[in-house]
């Protein structure tokens, strides 16, 4: 099960994680899904196990540049590729269960570099510096699950989003 390729439209925003100096946000989009690829992975499963979490769907991260947390497996291939570092390793600077990332606010400073920079493998890539996106494309043909949605017509929905958005 791929990334909903439609998920603009089949979900809705349920968070906003930012860097707490305002440069870069980007939505998270719900709900999740429990059938995903992670809910099976035993290295994910393992990991979740070890560390004493629960296992719960995560949703979307990002609108233009989106992770699908649920289908992802923590691979890392796309933090590799990205030429820009888009994308983080979210528990390398912040050391908290997932579903926590829904509102969070972080420095944007986490591991960016490689794939064996994750904690382990309930660790996420988070597209932190969405907006640093330059379309090329090579985090979405590395993904192994799919997981990735790269949408530059994504970019309309994420403004009108951010004038819905209300912080709570």
């Amino acid at each position: 099960m791929t990334i909903d390729p439609d998920f603009p439209k089949n979900h809705k925003v349920i968070g906003k994680h930012s860097t707490t100096d305002g440069a870069y946000s980007h939505f998270v989009w719900g709900p999740g899904r429990k059938d995903a690829e992670s809910s099976t992975n035993k290295e994910v499963q393992d990991a979740y196990k070890a560390r004493g979490e629960e296992y719960v769907p995560l949703g979307i991260h990002g609108t233009y540049v989106a992770v699908d947390w649920d289908s992802c497996i923590s691979d890392g291939a796309c933090i590799e590729a990205c030429p820009v570092q888009v994308y983080q390793w979210y528990r390398s600077e912040q050391d908290i269960p997932a579903i926590e990332m829904v509102n969070a606010l972080t420095e944007g400073i986490g591991d960016d570099h490689n794939r064996e920079g994750r904690k382990d493998y309930t660790d996420k890539p988070d597209p932190i510096r969405e907006s640093a996106c330059i379309w090329c494309m090579a985090c979405v043909t590395v993904c192994p699950t799919n997981s990735i949605k790269v949408d530059e017509a994504n970019l309309p929905v994420h403004e009108e989003q951010s004038q819905k958005f209300v912080e709570s």
